[in-house]
């Protein structure tokens, strides 16, 4: 049930200790846009936060979930049966996704608030873009591994075959164990009033109207936090205000990663007992985030001109090309993603990744994946 006392956006704050955190978080997050907004890899840079955004959200929740699983799990390559975190975690990156794709007005709007909360279709699906209906719980029950497996495939040789068996055998037995396992069912507290808590928050946000982007969402992201508007998304919070900086044109070039950013802040300092330490914290992550970013954007950069490199001397219709293209939006790369997305048989992906140096990303020996860093 909503308190009886109604959060209130002005209760007496010391600006002269939050304007500083604030006024550098609104100058990395400018500088980040701006270079997003002129850089030649910005859809591999948005395509690769989604996915780390999404683990970060969980990780703030006390959840791990593994990149690559997020990763395979999209591309509907899962190795095993997925879990109910890791349904959770595709939940955030297919919000996520609906998000950066439409108009930046769109998410908190009537129509886009109906779809994000799972009362609508969510018409964004896996890698593939697909249209896919209902939220994370359809995943969970719906969920069958793919059979047009790397052994659909002629591989090259003897060793090929049997991992690809191995390959089969191991999603056999997940699809038993999935079947032998207890369907889950949330259950929702009647007297949440979902609606009426989201009426209120929606409210608020359109008392910020007149304040500057980076006040307006700090405010935002510490209503919904005292709010709680949804019981079963409460991860839907950080999209929003990352959607709402998007509509006032802080960050026209991206969409905030919040998650991520937060996840650099100790949780003493995000859970401070006093109002003005928790702005104050939600300001240094808007900037740890845009400060990361820059990182990583100059790092994918460097790799990106390194690889291309190797495209030097190579034939027009080599896949080389489309390969850098594929790891530059993926974290990481499994074999059977690059012959599905390069029409290329396994062994021939794999010749591809040595030809091209990847660096291996998880250590083993089979299921392997690769990526840049």
């Amino acid at each position: 049930m909503i308190a009886a006392e109604p959060y209130r956006l002005d209760p007496e704050i010391p600006w002269r200790s939050i304007a500083g955190p604030l006024a550098r978080a609104e100058d990395a997050l400018a500088r980040l846009d701006e270079r997003l907004s002129r850089s030649a890899i910005r859809d591999g840079w948005i395509a690769r936060t989604h996915f780390g955004e999404a683990c970060a959200a969980l990780w703030l929740d006390g959840e791990l979930i593994h990149l690559e699983d997020l990763v395979l799990h999209d591309a509907g390559m899962d190795v095993r049966a997925p879990t109910r975190e890791l349904i959770r975690a595709h939940a955030i990156l297919r919000a996520r996704r609906r998000i950066a794709a439409a108009a930046p007005e769109w998410a908190l709007s009537d129509a886009g608030l109906a779809a994000l909360r799972g009362e609508t279709p969510l018409e964004e699906g896996r890698g593939s873009g697909s249209t896919l209906a209902g939220g994370d719980e359809d995943d969970a029950a719906g969920w069958n591994p793919p059979f047009d497996d790397p052994a659909d495939e002629r591989l090259e040789n003897i060793d090929g075959e049997f991992s690809d068996v191995d390959v089969l055998i191991a999603r056999a037995q997940g699809v038993i164990a999935e079947e032998a396992r207890p369907r889950p069912t949330l259950v929702y507290d009647l007297d949440w009033r979902e609606n009426e808590r989201l009426a209120e928050w929606r409210a608020l946000s359109l008392q910020t109207k007149d304040f500057s982007a980076l006040h307006a969402g700090a405010l935002l992201w510490e209503a919904w936090q005292a709010i709680q508007p949804l019981q079963h998304r409460p991860w839907l919070g950080a999209l929003l205000v990352g959607a709402h900086l998007r509509g006032a044109g802080k960050t026209r070039a991206h969409l905030l990663c919040l998650n991520a950013g937060l996840r650099a802040v100790s949780r003493e300092r995000r859970r401070a007992a006093d109002r003005t330490g928790r702005l104050i914290a939600w300001s240094d992550g808007v900037a740890a985030a845009a400060e990361a970013g820059m990182k990583d954007h100059d790092r994918w950069l460097l790799a990106r001109q390194q690889l291309e490199r190797k495209l030097v001397g190579r034939r027009r219709n080599s896949h080389m090309g489309a390969l850098i293209d594929l790891v530059l939006t993926h974290p990481i790369a499994s074999a059977g993603m690059i012959a599905k997305q390069l029409g290329v048989t396994p062994r021939a992906a794999q010749n591809l990744v040595g030809e091209l140096g990847l660096r291996e990303a998880t250590g083993r020996g089979r299921y392997r994946a690769w990526g840049i860093g």
